[in-house]
């Protein structure tokens, strides 16, 4: 697969304006993160955004892309946590954050994840690298080619680490989506971020991300640094049945890092809410039928209908009804027959699609010509 070519101006990332605060639903928030975005987990709902499609230096939060690949293979039987992987020269000589594998030596997968995710090591993504690709340009290429098939329509990758190089670029946005992606498809794996500390060739390294100790409920992800990128972070928390994603970058020190993470995540927790609409069953409205088996088919949502919204902006929400009446028959259950339409002050405007909850059979050619008859008269 071919590199995705550099974007114009894709090398050192503009700094906003001084000051420019970020954009959530209740009106404008300071942070001093140059890029910064709050979404929650299961409702996509944007919290809180600020240059959150500007392409950045991505440093180690990358290696977020590294592990999906690599889980990806665990997943498919192409690696096996026990496999043994050989260390190369270059991934000994390898700079920066290390796990401080041995040149020569073979080191089993689970211990090469730990490396990557818990002590943020270079040689480690180098190892992942050579091993699956032959050389680590060709795992950027597959990279970014398996980033464009989940969706991540802004990362380019030419490294397995974030070491700096300017056409490496990923936004917040991908990053959450590349979050939201390992939470979902790889649970069993998503656990390692959570992991305090790990110990590989009798070196011992603490977990570089600040929420672990700081956020409750604070379960992921990872830290990131360069002189360029400043100080960022992709951060997920889960508290109740509401999980929020964060990702900032651009932060001045390691200090300011932690606590804008725990200042971002802490507001979104007690700002905003989920509020569950209605039910996958539950009947919305029932729609006329036009010569069908029944009168009327119910409206039903097809899956619990949650959206998030601003607690002090809940009482202003305000929702309608869309759908044409009556149907024509025959309705397919699961047929998409109306929308949900969602707004008010405050609250992101949604549109919610609405299905028939039930299969609606079309009359047969007799019991037809009475129905057809009494539409005439109720026509006129």
């Amino acid at each position: 697969p071919q590199q995705a070519p550099a974007r114009p101006g894709a090398g050192r990332a503009p700094a906003p304006p001084p000051g420019t605060p970020a954009s959530t639903p209740l009106g404008p928030f300071e942070t001093i993160a140059r890029q910064a975005l709050v979404v929650d987990f299961d409702t996509d709902a944007v919290l809180l955004e600020k240059n959150a499609e500007e392409r950045m230096p991505p440093s180690s939060m990358s290696k977020l892309m590294t592990m999906y690949v690599v889980f990806d293979m665990l997943k498919k039987g192409r690696l096996q946590p026990d496999q043994q992987l050989p260390v190369s020269e270059r991934a000994w000589r390898m700079g920066g954050s290390k796990m401080f594998v041995q040149i020569g030596n073979q080191v089993p997968v689970d211990a090469l994840m730990r490396g990557v995710i818990v002590q943020s090591g270079n040689d480690a993504c180098i190892v992942f690298a050579e091993a699956i690709s032959g050389s680590e340009q060709q795992f950027a290429e597959l990279l970014t080619q398996e980033a464009r098939r989940i969706g991540l329509t802004d990362s380019n990758f030419r490294n397995s680490t974030g070491w700096p190089d300017p056409e490496h670029r990923m936004t917040c946005r991908d990053l959450a989506r590349l979050a939201k992606r390992i939470i979902t498809d790889f649970p069993e794996y998503y656990r390692i971020y959570n992991e305090r500390s790990f110990t590989w060739n009798n070196i011992s390294q603490e977990n570089r991300n600040p929420t672990l100790a700081r956020v409750p409920g604070a379960d992921g992800l990872k830290t990131g640094h360069t002189e360029e990128a400043g100080y960022g972070l992709t951060a997920s928390a889960k508290r109740g049945d509401r999980r929020l994603i964060m990702v900032f970058n651009g932060l001045p020190t390691m200090r300011a890092r932690a606590e804008e993470s725990e200042r971002l995540l802490e507001w979104g927790f007690r700002e905003f809410e989920n509020v569950v609409l209605f039910k996958a069953a539950d009947v919305v409205e029932e729609v006329p039928v036009h010569l069908g088996t029944r009168r009327t088919v119910p409206l039903v949502g097809g899956k619990d209908m949650i959206v998030t919204l601003p607690r002090s902006w809940r009482n202003r929400l305000q929702a309608r009804l869309q759908y044409e009446a009556p149907v024509q028959a025959p309705v397919l259950k699961g047929q998409e027959l109306g929308k949900l339409l969602v707004s008010g002050q405050g609250v992101p405007n949604l549109q919610l699609p609405l299905l028939a909850g039930a299969d609606v059979e079309r009359l047969g050619l007799i019991p037809r010509i009475p129905a057809v008859i009494g539409s005439w008269f109720a026509g006129s």
